[in-house]
């Protein structure tokens, strides 16, 4: 192998469907142009650089949700709210089986 790689990336790509789904968000933001590899590196780097490989995904969620505020894409109280609804979901269905999010009162068409 030449060189080193500049991140400690794991060596399993996934260790969980949220991991892919995370990739894949990030890739199709990418994809809509409204961020670029250079900026998703400038932001991400530093940060996994701070907690370590066992972190990583992590890491990687946390520089999307800052960009996708810094970008006003999502509201910081629209992403707590989601990710409450999800870990809500979660603990509600048995293990093994699928998680769906049920429609909520007040949760308008622009989510």
């Amino acid at each position: 192998m030449h060189g080193s790689p500049t991140l400690n990336a794991p060596e399993a790509p996934f260790d969980a469907p949220w991991q892919a789904q995370l990739f894949a968000l990030t890739v199709a933001l990418n994809e809509a142009e409204h961020i670029t590899w250079t900026e998703w590196t400038a932001a991400f780097g530093p940060r996994v650089q701070m907690v370590g490989p066992e972190a990583y995904w992590d890491a990687w969620a946390q520089t999307l949700v800052c960009m996708l505020q810094d970008l006003e894409i999502a509201q910081a109280s629209d992403i707590a709210e989601l990710a409450a609804r999800w870990k809500s979901a979660a603990r509600a269905t048995p293990h093994g089986m699928p998680i769906f999010l049920q429609e909520q009162a007040g949760w308008s068409a622009r989510h």
